[in-house]
């Protein structure tokens, strides 16, 4: 053996690993084949943990039965718990891009802790005659179940800090319609004046519209719960013993604190993608309604005096490097941005859960890649929004009273009481005169001082 490596086999021949590394073999061979987006899997944390809890469940299943030896059980058990609370994230080292529908990934988990589950048990990395990560690690299991379930349940831990963040925005843009609530200003459609409205309105309306998309997006990963574990290869649980078939679901939804529930045909859901799809769509939902909110906000306090310049963001940073004092809507657009790469990556989940053939979708890598990656980009774009911008917006009272006492906006405020003919009159000769609209019915008598005081502080 050369100083510093291990030589491992597999059915392919010989390869060198490094010494002391907790992976193995076919790890090793998964670095070489697949250099692409230099995202190591040990990146997604929540589908390490989730992979370790898969783990930990089959092993402690598979002891209970005696189809491993127990203390062989126990220590895979005890470095499933390692993997689980990222001790080890750097060991899982192939690329979230892959061949082999995620045969690498669950290799690179069952290589892993089987080599901790030697150090547990006082042997030396590679000594796979005491630990096997095939024969004991991957026992009653395929990367056709390990792999999906593990990416279900790391969907569904990663959606828990997405509604966290998302809630927190929320209560951020309800805390600025609260302040804003007696700030009037005139409301637009197709980007022309429209009717009265407050600032108040318009932020909680954001708010409201977040809310709304937390429950679609708890509907929508309610879908991900229904696994195969225990269907194996193809989805006939070939290889896998009946009562391991019966117990694994139960023990990995004690395991992860998941309720999970066993899919109703295992051949079915070993192919099915629907459910990612139908996530992948509630996440786009969210980040282009999200999107809009930033563009409403960048539209808001454009100028800041030739645009809108109706609310101030907090300024960040120097906007230019030749225009001096032009502050930019960063937060904003960094969360378009994100927005814009969710739609692309609903495209990447669409076009890999249609290209899937016949009894497996040999793409899921790309499929958990874009969903995670998603997820985390979503869930960092609501906290700086809500830190670095929201919370300090500030509205530009003086502009927003003196544009909705003069906007002929308010003409519509006046059709209950002088009809539509007399109000687009009114409306038309103030265009015209330079009057305002309230003025205008004033001085013809055609409402008292009282109308006109609750129309403006409306």
């Amino acid at each position: 053996m050369s100083t510093g490596v291990r030589i491992e086999r597999d059915s392919l021949g010989a390869l060198a690993v490094p010494k002391s590394a907790l992976w193995g073999i076919h790890t090793e061979r998964a670095i070489l084949n697949f250099p692409i987006s230099g995202i190591q899997l040990g990146t997604h944390r929540h589908l390490v943990r989730a992979l370790a809890y898969v783990k930990k469940a089959a092993a402690l299943t598979n002891t209970e039965l005696g189809l491993i030896p127990a203390e062989v059980g126990h220590a895979i058990a005890e470095a499933c718990d390692k993997v689980a609370a990222g001790d080890v994230d750097d060991a899982f080292r192939v690329d979230v891009i892959q061949g082999g529908a995620g045969t690498s990934t669950n290799m690179n988990a069952n290589e892993v802790i089987a080599n901790l589950a030697l150090r547990v048990l006082g042997q030396q990395p590679g000594s796979y005659d005491v630990v096997d990560p095939i024969g004991h690690v991957n026992k009653c299991q395929s990367t056709n179940d390990v792999y999906p379930t593990a990416v279900r349940l790391a969907l569904v831990f990663a959606l828990e800090d997405l509604l966290e963040r998302l809630a927190l925005l929320s209560a951020s843009f309800a805390g600025r319609g609260q302040v804003f609530a007696s700030i009037p200003k005139i409301g637009r459609t197709q980007l022309q004046d429209a009717v009265p409205m407050t600032l108040g309105q318009e932020f909680t309306a954001f708010s409201v519209t977040l809310d709304e998309d937390q429950r679609r997006l708890r509907e929508a990963a309610d879908l991900l719960l229904e696994c195969s574990l225990g269907a194996t290869a193809i989805g006939t649980g070939i290889t896998a013993d009946p009562l391991y078939l019966d117990r694994v679901i139960d023990k990995l939804s004690t395991v992860s604190g998941v309720k999970l529930s066993r899919a109703h045909d295992f051949v079915e859901a070993t192919w099915d993608t629907g459910a990612f799809m139908t996530f992948s769509g509630a996440l786009k939902r969210t980040a282009v309604k999200l999107s809009k909110i930033c563009s409403d906000l960048r539209l808001l306090s454009s100028g800041p005096q030739t645009g809108l310049g109706e609310i101030r963001l907090p300024p960040r940073q120097a906007g230019s490097s030749i225009m001096p004092g032009k502050v930019n809507p960063v937060m904003p657009e960094v969360v378009n941005q994100i927005a814009f790469f969710v739609a692309g990556a609903d495209v990447t989940v669409t076009m890999a859960a249609e290209n899937g053939q016949l009894q497996l979708n040999a793409f899921e890598p790309a499929i958990a890649h874009a969903l995670l990656q998603s997820l985390s980009w979503l869930t960092n774009g609501c906290d700086v929004l809500r830190e670095l911008c929201v919370d300090g917006i500030e509205a530009n009272e003086e502009l927003l009273r003196s544009r909705a006492r003069a906007s002929t906006a308010q003409a519509t405020a006046l059709l209950p009481v002088l009809g539509y003919a007399v109000a687009a009159d009114i409306a038309h000769r103030a265009l015209v005169s330079g009057q305002t609209v309230l003025d205008i019915a004033l001085s013809e008598g055609l409402i008292g001082q009282e109308q006109v005081d609750a129309l403006i502080s409306a």
